[in-house]
């Protein structure tokens, strides 16, 4: 038998080194397994990146401070406009009735002129009579100039709210609460009562 004869020992320890050598190298696997892990951490820092997340929550808390400053300008803006139209208000109806209590003092003037008109007889002159009327002519244009209606009711039903009975009188004639006679006439001012017309209502017969 020859001396260099490899026996099946041989044998299996010669394929054990060849396997030994075509082994990867442990410092090459451990680089590898490095490189895998740093991946995945810059993986992971990407998706969950604590400084994207505040700024996410930043602009997240601006855009709620920005909607909530809008509603606040817009309620502000709102109060601030109702505010001004109830001023334009006030200011107005202050403008309508402030000249109420001279168109109080007035009407007894206007008053005098009409009962003046109706007393005149037969003798009064004509010029007189011109010069009365033109006169009430102007009183009554100046009033209604500055918004003075009269309120006439004759044989209209009586209104409480515009009217004040000063009798009660049976008349088969009418219907019942209707204005018989005017003995004062009311008046408005901006269709606001400035005095009630005095009138004498009729009444069923008893």
């Amino acid at each position: 038998m020859a001396k260099d004869s490899q026996t099946p020992l041989d044998d299996e320890l010669a394929r054990q080194q060849e396997e030994a050598d075509t082994q990867v190298e442990p410092e090459t696997v451990e680089g590898e397994v490095e490189d895998v892990v740093e991946g995945v951490e810059e993986a992971a820092e990407v998706a969950e990146n604590p400084e994207a997340e505040v700024l996410a929550a930043r602009v997240e808390e601006l855009e709620q401070t920005l909607a909530e400053t809008k509603d606040q300008a817009m309620r502000t803006a709102a109060e601030a406009q109702n505010v001004r139209r109830r001023a334009e208000q006030e200011a107005e109806k202050a403008r309508k009735f402030a000249l109420e209590k001279f168109v109080k003092e007035l009407l007894p003037v206007v008053d005098s002129l009409e009962k003046a008109l109706e007393a005149m007889g037969e003798d009064a002159t004509e010029a007189h009579r011109e010069g009365v009327s033109m006169t009430l002519k102007m009183q009554r244009d100046v009033l209604a100039k500055f918004g003075v209606e009269e309120i006439e009711p004759q044989g209209e039903p009586f209104d409480p709210q515009y009217h004040e009975a000063m009798a009660m009188v049976p008349n088969p004639e009418m219907e019942p609460n209707t204005v018989m006679e005017v003995m004062q006439k009311g008046y408005l001012l901006n269709g606001r009562l400035v005095r009630p017309a005095m009138v004498v209502v009729s009444q069923a017969a008893g």
